[in-house]
């Protein structure tokens, strides 16, 4: 027979560098956005396995951000990561979303790349109505 001890914990396993970054990333976007007028409404929102990085709205028009962030162009510009699935999960989420939020009547699809070369000023870019 086996006997529990009295406390029992589990640490969390610390962030990789690339969870870090997308953090840092995130953050970046969320000071942007609000810097262009935007309101935001949800970060990391979820539903199911569909996650939506940045949930804002500006003038009416409901915005689902997919946010993207590279130390180092060495393997080509952030962007170039939000691919087709990526694309269709984001969509998925807004569908989600607009189940539970269903006053909003226009949206758009943006991207946030951000790229943050070591002794650079972040360089922050967004890639509007994406599909």
């Amino acid at each position: 027979m086996f006997i529990y001890p009295e406390t029992f914990t589990v640490e969390k396993p610390e962030k990789t560098s690339q969870q870090l970054t997308g953090a840092l990333g995130e953050n970046l976007a969320a000071d942007f956005l609000v810097g262009k007028g935007f309101e935001l409404l949800h970060r990391n929102w979820r539903s199911g396995k569909s996650e939506v990085d940045i949930i804002a709205s500006k003038e009416g028009m409901l915005h689902f951000f997919e946010i993207k962030t590279r130390r180092d162009k060495h393997f080509g510009l952030p962007e170039t990561k939000v691919n087709t699935a990526k694309l269709l999960q984001l969509k998925k989420g807004a569908e989600a979303y607009l189940v539970q939020y269903p006053q909003w009547k226009f949206i758009q699809f943006d991207i946030i790349s951000i790229n943050l070369e070591a002794g650079k000023s972040p360089e922050i870019f967004m890639i509007n109505d994406v599909f």
